[in-house]
């Protein structure tokens, strides 16, 4: 066992101490442990150079720590504590659980100030929306279950939850309840905070900080912002407008290989589609003044959330695949909305598909009480900022020419022949009608590029869309820009 604990860096779960002088941080490390994913204290070794010192009266000291601990927290913690032998040096490791009775706390800093968790290599003292947080896992409660008992059940925008899920089956007031999006409380139906996370009425007023920030800077740090949006929607289409940012400013080129044209980005889409999902879904929405932020650099993307891992959970876990829901009302609505397709399945597509991609392995931090995963765009990403405006000129999407928006001209680029509303959608990659018709479909015909094959009927099962001659045109002038420009 000494091995491999000399063998690891002092991380989330391990830490090393030279001797027991100083006792306090020693209480605080247990205390972070109990209350995180658990961890071995090593009292005897260099945490710079790992250096093995040992420790005199070994036994003594033992003893000694075991008093420490039951006198300085609460609740009573009662950690493992062995004696090692490396050749003639005695090593006491300290081994704590994740506990089922945290949060635990510093006796002399109080309940409200002496709970601490674990961070990296460090300590964090928890402040009072962390502290519930813990309580919550414990006691299996889930934040976005709990019932708003000073709104109603119309402050859920029905309508909005029609149209999320018009494309995946019919929904009934009844079918609130059983989504969670409503719950019954004090024999009255009320919404929760999930219902009003995903579809709420007046959502930016009861959850202020419920929102996604996108920045755009030049080169690899944020000196320079070239643009930026505060996207304040509902969850389901969040997702879609975050991606839309990012196309906004990636590089586009076309693959014709099959029957219909197909984008080919310069940023990696799945791994940022299931990037944005995972933030959405696992934010702790509890906390205020902390919106999901992405920021997208020449040379990689981050992407944050406000929440540390759960307890119990390390970085490691993640990366195998192992998935514990922080929010199963808005967990369960994205999965029907087939935006999850099997839990825990996301961290593993992102590292599987940077791998098949040729990108450097994407990057897990816990900074602060946030999470931030930073997907690296490699070699071929984005071309530098001084040298795109040439290069993408009418090809990047939401950009405007004259009155052609990007999304406009991939529509155009994307119809061949007659083809449904749905087959539009899968061709261009969308999964949000709504989306689609406000964005795509109706400034095309409006704009006159698209006419409908059943105009008396616009939501006929028999409608078809078909470019018309000044469609046809702009398709020709978008190849010829294309070709010029070289993107890709």
């Amino acid at each position: 066992m000494f091995e491999e604990i000399i063998a690891r860096n002092e991380g989330k779960t391990l830490e090393f101490k030279r001797d027991v002088s100083s006792p306090a941080p020693i209480i605080r490390t247990i205390v972070a442990f109990a209350n995180s994913s658990g961890g071995l204290i090593a009292i005897g070794i260099d945490n710079d150079t790992k250096a093995v010192l040992g420790v005199d009266n070994p036994l003594d000291e033992e003893e000694r720590l075991a008093s420490l601990i039951a006198d300085r927290i609460e609740p009573r913690l009662v950690p493992t504590i062995e004696v090692l032998h490396a050749g003639e040096n005695s090593v006491l490791v300290i081994e704590v659980y994740p506990s089922g009775s945290r949060p635990h706390w510093v006796k002399r800093e109080g309940a409200s100030n002496g709970v601490y968790v674990r961070l990296g290599s460090t300590n964090r003292r928890a402040d009072a929306e962390l502290i519930e947080e813990i309580k919550r896992g414990v006691q299996g409660r889930a934040y976005d279950e709990t019932p708003l008992p000073d709104l109603t059940a119309d402050d859920i925008e029905f309508d909005a939850v029609v149209e999320a899920f018009s494309t995946r089956r019919p929904v009934t007031p009844r079918d609130l309840e059983s989504l969670r999006l409503t719950t019954r409380h004090q024999r009255k139906v009320v919404p929760t905070v999930g219902g009003v996370l995903l579809f709420g009425r007046n959502r930016p007023s009861v959850f202020p900080d419920a929102w996604v920030q996108c920045g755009r800077f030049a080169g690899s740090d944020r000196t320079t912002i070239l643009d930026h949006a505060e996207i304040v929607e509902h969850l389901p289409t969040i997702v879609e407008r975050v991606m839309d940012f990012l196309k906004k400013h990636a590089m586009r080129g076309a693959d014709r290989s099959g029957i219909h044209r197909r984008d080919v980005w310069s940023i990696p889409l799945t791994i940022l589609r299931e990037a944005v999902v995972n933030a959405v879904v696992h934010a702790d929405y509890s906390q205020r003044g902390a919106p999901i932020r992405v920021s997208f650099f020449d040379d990689r993307i981050e992407i944050e959330n406000p929440g540390i891992l759960l307890s119990g959970l390390t970085v490691e876990d993640i990366l195998a695949g192992v998935s514990r829901l922080r929010n199963r009302v808005i967990g369960r609505v994205f999965r029907e909305l087939g935006l999850i397709e099997q839990w825990g399945s996301g961290m593993r597509l992102i590292i599987d598909e940077a791998r098949r991609l040729g990108l450097p392995r994407p990057k897990i931090e816990e900074l602060g009480l946030r999470f931030r995963l930073t997907i690296y765009l490699g070699s071929d990403g984005p071309l530098p900022l001084a040298g795109r405006e040439s290069a993408t000129t009418g090809e990047v999407t939401g950009e405007v020419t004259g009155e052609v928006t990007g999304e406009v001209a991939r529509l155009v680029n994307a119809l061949s022949g007659e083809m449904r509303r749905a087959e539009l959608q899968e061709a261009l990659g969308l999964r949000h009608e709504d989306h689609f018709r406000a964005a795509y479909l109706k400034p095309a015909l409006e704009k006159g590029y698209l006419e409908m094959t059943v105009p008396e009927k616009p939501r006929s099962s028999r409608q078809r869309y078909r470019l018309t001659r000044k469609g046809e045109r702009l398709a020709r002038e978008s190849a010829t820009r294309y070709r010029k420009g070289g993107a890709g």
